[in-house]
């Protein structure tokens, strides 16, 4: 650190908002690597019908992971930064339900997640600056002392919370229909409750869970009395810092109210690339097992302890013309195969 506050190329500006400062940009790039991370589905679409199921299990334990680490936090920012974990286990839920509400619903709370989290951050930012603490024990009692900086953290809180009337809500809503969705195909396709309904209800409890963390944090932050005399005095938000989070604040409300422009917006995309990765699975179901024959994982395998060879078994077993056409550009060697063996 230079002279008169000067922290690398960075001229006159606290370290404290250099901190803030970071935070925000992490969260876009989670965001930004969250949605790169799913562009590669289409690539691997047997792999994505392999796995979704254990894929969706993961999420659902980063949702009630990330929640329960977060209540436990004695700092404002780990918590917010420990809810980041949850969040991103809905994204990934909706998007491996592979149905348009939970794809739709995922990409929502990327930008939810932007907004809701990054406000968050800003928000503890604030006080930061102010107290030089992020503990929350070191705090109780603001809403005497900055009303205005509490209607505006409560309102960011409950967003993330997932309040009906704000940003979180849709998303979370989509994702968890997508995830029933997904389970009922699931059950009805012979999967048992651990492969099918566990995965959305989990998801659910962490809704619970996430409104447990927040709102503790909301008690023990700005209502009972003030615990330190500092803060005491502590000044409001400004306007210069108002004017930062009007533009959060109507994002909140405006896709929690009308997300139609949002939606409508991204449906062809979502609907375009759900399209695509289903075809890619049919395009590799060319394995006996995939097709229906029981226990074997190659058709040389099959053709080995039965005697029968692919064209045989396909023969005696019909599929739709959509599955065969695929199986057979899949498995092009299929046929020159002949005869019993």
């Amino acid at each position: 650190m230079t002279d008169e506050g000067k922290v690398g190329p960075i001229a006159g500006m606290p370290p404290s908002q250099i901190v803030t400062a970071a935070g925000m940009v992490r969260e876009g790039r989670m965001i930004s690597l969250a949605a790169t991370r799913f562009t590669g589905m289409p690539l691997f679409p047997g792999a994505v019908a392999e796995w979704t199921t254990v894929m969706m299990s993961l999420a659902v334990i980063g949702i009630i992971y990330g929640a329960l680490v977060a209540m436990v936090q004695p700092d404002m920012k780990k918590l917010v930064a420990y809810s980041s974990v949850s969040h991103m286990g809905y994204i990934m839920l909706g998007v491996f339900a592979l149905n348009s509400q939970g794809v739709e619903g995922g990409i929502l709370q990327m930008l939810n997640h932007g907004i809701s989290t990054g406000a968050l951050f800003l928000l503890v930012g604030v006080v930061y600056e102010r107290t030089h603490t992020r503990r929350i024990w070191d705090y109780g009692g603001l809403a005497k002392v900055m009303p205005v900086y509490t209607v505006v953290f409560v309102i960011v809180a409950l967003s993330s919370a997932g309040l009906p009337g704000t940003n979180g809500f849709v998303g979370e809503f989509l994702t968890l229909l997508g995830a029933f969705l997904w389970a009922s195909d699931a059950a009805a396709a012979g999967a048992g409750f651990l492969g099918s309904w566990a995965i959305p209800a989990g998801a659910a409890l962490g809704v619970i869970l996430g409104a447990v963390y927040l709102l503790w944090m909301i008690e023990r932050v700005f209502y009972g009395k003030v615990t330190m005399k500092k803060n005491l005095h502590l000044p409001d938000l400004t306007t210069r810092e108002m004017a930062v989070f009007a533009p959060l604040l109507v994002m909140i409300f405006w896709l929690g109210i009308y997300p139609k422009p949002f939606i409508d917006a991204m449906e062809p995309t979502v609907d375009a690339w759900i399209e695509y990765v289903e075809d890619g699975e049919t395009t590799t179901a060319a394995l006996p097992a995939d097709l229906g024959a029981p226990g074997m994982q190659s058709w040389e395998a099959w053709e080995s302890v039965t005697g029968h060879t692919e064209r045989q078994w396909r023969a005696e077993h019909p599929v739709s013309s959509d599955t065969g056409d695929a199986a057979a550009l899949a498995s092009p060697d299929s046929a020159s195969k002949g005869g019993d063996q």
